[in-house]
Formats: C-alpha cells, structure tokens, sequence
C-alpha cells in the first residue's frame, strides 16, 4: 500500500512536468557563469520590464506609479478602455510564457497585469520621445533617469516579447483617430537610435525584443547572407602591440558602420570604431548572453568580442588603438578599457567561430610569424621612425655607397699603375 502510494504521487508529479524549453523562448535568465562576473551588468538599475524582475528590488518600487501614469496616459492617447487589452492579452498569456526560460510563479491574473502596465508604459514612452515632448516630463526631461531608463529597456532579463507589444499597439491605433504611421517598429528604432550607427533600415526587420534589436542593429551585412560557421576554432592571436611590433599596421575602417567589418589585406588591419563609454560592457554582455543562450550557432557578436579580447591585453594595446582612431574612448583611463575588454570574454563558451574570422585569424598569425615582416619592421622602427633618423639613415647609405666607388676606383687605379 506505502509503494502504491509513493508510486502515485511519482506518477503525479511527472504529470506536472512542464514542457522544455521550446523554439518561441526569448528571454532568458543570464547564465550564472556570466553574471557572476558583472552582477549590475544584468539589473534593471531604475525600472522592471516584464517578470522576472517584478517587484524584486526595493530601488525600482519608484518607478511604478510613473509606469501606471504613462499606461493611463496611452490609454487616453489612443482613446481606448482596458477592455480592448485585455481579451488579447488573456489569449496569449501561456504563449507569453513560453518566450521565458523559467517558470514564472505568477498567476493568470498577476501576469495579465504585469503584460497590462509594462506595455502601456512602454507605448507612451516611445510615443513622448518621438515626439520630443520632454520638457514637463519627468521620464524623458530628467537626463540621468532617461538614460537609466534605455539602459534597462537593453537588458536580456528586463523584457516583453515585441510581438505582444507590436500587436497591442496595432490593436490601440485601429481603435483610436491616431494615424497608424509611425508603426511600433519605427518608435523603437527611434528610441534605441543611438545605437544605430549603421543606420540599419526598420523595413523588413524582424526581432524578438529589445536586446535582440540591439543585436541586430550591429549585423547589417549578416541579415542577407550570413558567414559560415566552422569549428575550428582559434586559441591565440597576438596583441596590437605585438602585431605592430611585427610590421602590420592597425587603420580604422571609414568605409563601413558595421561593427563587425574587419578586414586585413597587404599588411594592414582594418577595424571600424568603436565608441566605449559607461554603457559599453553592459551592452556587449547583454548580447553575448543572448547569444550563449539562442544563437549559440550565430554568435556573431562574441566572435567580434572574441578579436578584440585577443588584440587588447594592455594599456600599451589600447593606446595604439585608440591613436589609430578604432577605438574612441570616453572613459577616458585605458585601464578600464583594457580590463572591460579582458573581461568579457570570461566564462564565455564558443563552441563555432565565423568562417570570416577564422581566416582572418589565419592570415593574422601567418603574418606575425613571418621573419621578414619582423626584419622588415625592425630596419624601420631602428633607421626611420622619424625625418630626423631618416635623413640620417640616408646619409649614411649615400656615405656609404660613395666610400665604396672611392675604394674599388682606388683598387683600379692602383692595378693600372
């Protein structure tokens, strides 16, 4: 009878075994291997977006009556009642779920409303700054808790799924007298504009949430036509300075916006700039946790991190980019940029690397190898790194050249005698 018992109740529970992780989740919790290293990195600083940060620290209580004043606000914007939301958002509220990587211990009810005030807050927020109208509002007129704002709308864990977001405002715009342009697509790429410095187009875009818009802001020549992915992947690369050292010269790239071209041909490394300021590693580690945990087999972002983790050990390494205009550093001390850029790629696993990369990689290695690049770099560095130690390198030759005609004239004219 105790074994029929326990057997039912083992029974019972693996009924309530829930589904894995299937192809429509998103959103992620930042694996414990990464945000151990950078806990700030990951927490909503002023507002929590969606549930898994819902009323977990005491600093973001604040911001909730702001975020019901701005869902009321969109609300009379669009002229529609809580009725026209809620229907929509009770019929997908399991497939809400499954876009989360953990078990949200939230009723029906209790996520209805999360789903209810978060997007509202999100609408009037986009709608205000396309807009432009910030000068009586506290969100957007208050500089320091405007960025605050957009720093957490980047986070991994600190999401709504756009689709939910992009059809409650389509749902509001075909209730209301507001014009159906801009689309919600377009406010966001407003929002997040200054993260666009390719200038990507919103046509045609397709993305998951804001962090995956980050993401996607920096692939414009991988949307089309993607590298490769091999498994050959590499385990060293020489630093700036050692590459310098060996006759190869770092340009930055003017020809492209995409971060992610970087090219080498006949001596010369190309690397387009990169803007570092305090935002910067929270940024980048926001992306690569998307990709360990979605695009691991598309993890174009963490090759880029991958390089310049290889490039920059040092100050001395960071000088030299930052000289060669590839890196333009707002923060001003290179030893935070040598130690942002050193840490990022801990505890990161990259099982595939682009095929663009890689032969990068090889042609750079094959490079700092060759004897002669080195003879070469050290005949220049020794006899003309300046006007000065070349005019005096030239003299010398010509002194040279014109010592040894005296000598063989003299040898000739002596056997003539």
């Amino acid at each position: 009878m105790e074994n029929g018992a326990h057997v039912i109740d083992i029974d019972a529970m693996l009924e309530g075994a829930e589904e894995a992780v299937t192809h429509e989740c998103c959103i992620y919790r930042v694996p414990y291997d990464l945000r151990k290293l950078n806990e700030d990195a990951y927490t909503p600083k002023v507002v929590s977006i969606g549930p898994f940060h819902h009323k977990t620290l005491d600093r973001l209580f604040n911001m909730e009556k702001h975020k019901l004043r701005y869902c009321k606000a969109f609300l009379q914007r669009t002229r529609i009642t809580s009725d026209t939301w809620i229907p929509y958002i009770e019929s997908v509220e399991p497939q809400f779920r499954r876009c989360y990587s953990d078990t949200l211990c939230f009723t029906k009810e209790e996520l209805v409303k999360i789903i209810f005030v978060d997007s509202g807050f999100i609408l009037e927020l986009f709608f205000r700054n396309y807009d432009r109208s910030w000068s009586s509002d506290v969100c957007l007129g208050t500089p320091w808790l405007y960025d605050s704002i957009r720093e957490d709308l980047r986070l991994l864990e600190n999401q709504l799924p756009f689709s939910v977001l992009d059809r409650l405002f389509s749902i509001s715009i075909s209730n209301s007298n507001i014009p159906s342009d801009p689309s919600f697509i377009q406010l966001a790429f407003d929002y997040f504009d200054c993260y666009n410095s390719a200038k990507l187009s919103f046509d045609n875009t397709s993305i998951r949430h804001f962090t995956d818009l980050l993401r996607t802001f920096h692939l414009q020549h991988y949307l089309e036509k993607r590298p490769s992915r091999t498994h050959d992947t590499v385990a060293h690369l020489p630093s700036a300075t050692e590459l310098s050292e060996a006759g190869l010269r770092i340009k930055v790239n003017k020809e492209s916006k995409c971060l992610l071209d970087l090219a080498f041909s006949r001596g010369v490394l190309r690397i387009p700039q990169l803007q570092v300021h305090d935002g910067t590693e929270i940024s980048f580690r926001n992306m690569i946790a998307l990709e360990q945990c979605h695009y691991h087999n598309e993890s174009y972002i963490t090759d880029y991190v991958q390089i310049m983790d290889f490039l920059i050990n040092t100050t001395r390494d960071v000088d030299i980019l930052t000289q060669e205009r590839v890196l333009h550093n707002w923060l001003g001390d290179t030893d935070s940029v040598a130690n942002m850029f050193n840490g990022l790629f801990k505890n990161v696993v990259q099982s595939t690397v682009s095929s663009h990369y890689r032969l990068l990689y090889q042609d750079l290695n094959a490079f700092h190898r060759s004897g002669w690049n080195y003879l070469k770099s050290n005949l220049i560095n020794d006899y003309c790194k300046t006007p000065w130690k070349s005019a005096v390198s030239i003299g010398g030759i010509i002194l040279l050249v014109f010592t040894f005609i005296q000598t063989v004239c003299s040898v000739l004219q002596a056997k003539q005698q």
